[in-house]
């Protein structure tokens, strides 16, 4: 199957207090975790394009410098003048205010890195590229972005009870959850439609640690059969890396190995495109352009979902359900599991992959891990 959204093509942890064990903690950015003044964001108003361009501030340090190479992809920003502020009019006792207390922090840190490095101009990117990965739902006035192995097969679920199409979510299936047709995405809606929505519903995304996202990818679409991945991707990739491949693997595409697939992964001509699920969360949805009000994080899935699902007023008896949707008996991706993987490629690729996903660490200030040589 193959997705295709106008100019762009796609085939188809809390913060850790310490960095784990072998792992070495990247340096942080300036933490600031102020509460800029609460005014309502704005989107552009009705250009079909958002003006978006990287202006740094002069006199960087050697940290800007890296980071200013890596926004570099994003030739455009529509920075909003301040976050807006959660409404938590339906929040009527203290039981979230830890939970609130974080949320308010990453929203503040996202905003302040994308403030402090990237500053507003006009040339273009299209809406409807930006847009792409948005699901909507309208009775709520919720807009989810969809970031892969972070949640959204639950989150599907979760948004498909709250449109009123099912009773409860242990009763969707799989195939319902990602092919049914049951969400309508924000790029169904014409101009206005996408615009109105911008403005006024609650933007949410859930991020992962970036190397854990990866890996169990990896061990979902390659360690499990699967119809889709192993003739699609698999056959290129063996075909490419690995040395005297035998008649089978390149037939089936399947044992594709997961040195095989960093290979692929930071290969500048890589012999098939970029998926979905192994995407950097910055160019599927795009959080230094649109204002996201809340950030959940995978590390605490189930409390950041549940005090949103309760902030955005859903029925009392809908809450976030914890199960695995596929392959439930093997072990959840951890740091312990992505340390296992990383100990597979040289220190060299690590490195580089860490580089691949940097914006994403930094962005929602993740520790960047390394396994030591």
């Amino acid at each position: 199957m193959t997705l295709q959204c106008k100019d762009i093509k796609f085939y188809y942890t809390e913060e850790p207090k310490k960095a784990p064990k072998m792992f070495i903690t990247s340096q942080k950015l300036d933490r600031s975790s102020t509460v800029l003044t609460e005014t309502v964001s704005s989107q552009a108003d009705t250009n079909p394009f958002l003006g978006i361009a990287t202006s740094l501030t002069p006199e960087l340090s050697e940290e800007q410098q890296k980071i200013k190479l890596l926004l570099k992809q994003f030739k455009q920003v529509n920075l909003s003048p301040a976050m807006r502020p959660l409404n938590k009019s339906f929040i009527k006792d203290d039981r979230w205010k830890a939970t609130d207390e974080v949320q308010e922090k990453r929203r503040a840190f996202l905003y302040n890195f994308c403030k402090k490095y990237i500053k507003e101009s006009r040339p273009l990117i299209h809406l409807m590229r930006m847009v792409s990965r948005i699901y909507v739902e309208d009775k709520h006035k919720l807009l989810y972005c969809e970031v892969p192995k972070a949640g959204c097969s639950n989150w599907k679920r979760v948004l498909i009870v709250l449109n009123g199409l099912a009773k409860s979510i242990y009763n969707i299936t799989h195939d319902t959850v990602h092919y049914g047709k049951h969400l309508k995405k924000l790029d169904s809606y014409d101009l206005k439609g996408i615009h109105m929505r911008l403005k006024t519903y609650t933007k949410v995304i859930f991020v992962r640690d970036p190397m854990e996202r990866l890996v169990s990818a990896f061990r979902d679409k390659f360690e499990h059969p699967n119809s889709y991945y192993h003739p699609v991707f698999g056959k290129s990739i063996i075909k490419k890396y690995r040395h005297n491949a035998d008649g089978e693997a390149l037939t089936t595409g399947s044992g594709v190995q997961f040195k095989e697939f960093i290979q692929y992964l930071l290969d500048s001509h890589r012999p098939i495109g970029m998926d979905i699920h192994w995407e950097q969360i910055s160019k599927l949805c795009h959080p230094c352009i649109i204002n996201y009000d809340f950030i959940g994080k995978f590390e605490t899935l189930e409390e950041d979902a549940n005090y949103f699902l309760r902030l955005i007023g859903a029925q009392e008896d809908l809450t976030f359900p914890n199960f695995k949707d596929r392959h439930s008996t093997d072990e959840r991706t951890n740091s312990e599991v992505v340390r296992q993987y990383l100990a597979e490629i040289p220190a060299t690729e690590r490195q580089l992959t860490y580089d691949f996903y940097s914006l994403d660490y930094l962005m929602f200030n993740y520790s960047a891990p390394y396994v030591e040589p």
